[in-house]
């Protein structure tokens, strides 16, 4: 990314199967998370990302360009974009991928009015790429360029509105076989007419990446915002859904145990290892206050003593941390899975064994396929990241840890991507990384 919100100079972050994000409050890390979601949506859904959808509010354009203030003014556009690994893209992995194989995607946005709008798009994907430019006049140009040249076919703005927002990216557009069969494709710089070969090559490409089987019709990333609904003593039935604070989180459980008991025992199961793990809870249950479903009920946990079971306890009368934790765990149980998490600060109101709980569940969850971003500021959390690592207590190594150290210079933001070795050991830190802890820690020592 560059030039967006406090992040002048180019940035570049490696995301791994789990991903954590550390540093100061107001260092960049919300805004982060959302921009993740926000490339999500331009790549994989092809529509104009809200920035000011909840959990996430950057506001309109004027707050998300870079602004240095004096001289240096605002920024005009900003730019952002991924490079996904090919077992990622691929419907069927080959037997052998180099680094070229790589997909490469970068989204340049401009001002529309107050918004910030995509003006132009960049795939590369193996020999050949696709990039997208939006005319001031509303009409586009469109390049193609294969291992044999360089073309351009000009959308006029006509043709281009009667595209839905669906069908607009490059991707989808060169995808319809009608659109292959029928480009009038100008060559560029010298290059040939466009050929049998070059239109191969870009049929291939919409054959093999996997936009339509594992992003379109899947799940966008799942954004939890950092505080989450309060509990209620009673809870009337809704329509079960996901939102960022956990409102429906009760339903859903309710819902699974009224209607579905397979999956209510094994969800059951799940949330009440890891309540035992963190010290919270040993059972979890639903009240139903009626015979049916469409009644309202009650949320219960119980603690165990050491020779008998405690009291079922409404969650609005045990300690705040439960009814925080409970929708970000549900989440990561649930039936219907999401590739991607996006947890703002998931240990808020937990006793620091408890937070370190959270990160061995975490361990647990993030694999090849479920990537967990999580912006944290427990150190607890991290310490066990580490140690059940370097234990092996999970499949997680160190290559599937990424740790994005957020560091205020000046003005602006720098990202330190650091990694972990198989010691558990955080390599490449700089000077600044856990300087407070080491200072309160020689104050304590009187050092």
């Amino acid at each position: 990314m560059t030039n967006f919100r406090c992040f002048r100079g180019q940035q570049r972050a490696r995301l791994a199967p789990l991903t954590l994000l550390l540093g100061e409050n107001s260092t960049g890390k919300t805004s982060f998370l959302a921009l993740v979601r926000a490339l999500w949506d331009t790549a994989y859904f092809q529509q104009v990302p809200d920035f000011k959808e909840a959990p996430y509010d950057l506001g309109s354009f004027d707050e998300i360009a870079h602004y240095r203030g004096g001289r240096g003014g605002r920024a005009p556009t900003f730019t952002a974009g991924f490079v996904a690994a090919p077992d990622v893209v691929r419907r069927q992995p080959r037997r052998r991928a180099s680094g070229g194989d790589a997909l490469h995607f970068e989204v340049t946005f401009v001002r529309k009015g107050t918004v910030p709008v995509p003006s132009k798009w960049l795939f590369e994907w193996e020999a050949v790429a696709i990039e997208d430019c939006v005319l001031p006049n509303g009409s586009r140009d469109i390049r193609f360029r294969t291992t044999n040249g360089r073309w351009q076919w000009h959308i006029p703005r006509d043709l281009g509105a009667r595209l839905s927002p669906r069908d607009r990216s490059p991707l989808a557009l060169f995808s319809f076989s009608w659109l292959l069969e029928n480009l009038e494709l100008e060559p560029l710089a010298g290059s040939p007419p466009f050929s049998a070969e070059d239109k191969e090559q870009l049929e291939r490409l919409s054959s093999e990446t996997d936009f339509g089987s594992r992003f379109l019709e899947g799940p966008r990333p799942f954004a939890s915002a950092p505080v989450r609904s309060k509990p209620r003593r009673t809870y009337d039935p809704s329509r079960p859904g996901r939102d960022p604070e956990g409102e429906t989180i009760p339903m859903y459980l309710s819902t699974a145990f009224f209607e579905d008991r397979k999956s209510w025992n094994a969800l059951k199961d799940a949330l009440e290892r890891f309540g035992k793990d963190a010290g919270l809870f040993d059972e979890i249950s639903v009240k139903p206050l009626g015979k049916r479903g469409s009644e309202p009920f009650q949320m219960h946990v119980r603690k165990f003593g050491r020779s008998a079971k405690g009291p079922l306890r409404n969650l609005i009368d045990v300690g705040y941390g439960v009814s925080q934790v409970l929708p970000v765990i549900t989440e990561l149980f649930r039936d219907e899975s999401t590739p991607m998490f996006l947890l703002q600060q998931p240990e808020v109101h937990l006793h620091p064994s408890a937070q370190a709980a959270l990160g061995s569940l975490f361990c647990q969850i993030a694999g090849r396929r479920r990537q967990l971003v999580v912006e944290t500021h427990s150190d607890h959390l991290l310490d066990r990241v580490r140690m059940d690592v370097r234990d092996g207590k999970t499949k997680l190594t160190p290559k599937d840890v990424s740790i994005l150290f957020f560091e205020r210079e000046n003005l602006d933001v720098r990202i330190h991507p650091l990694n972990l070795d198989g010691e558990g050991n955080v390599l490449d830190a700089p000077p600044t990384y856990r300087r407070f802890f080491l200072d309160e820690t020689r104050r304590s020592l009187r050092l």
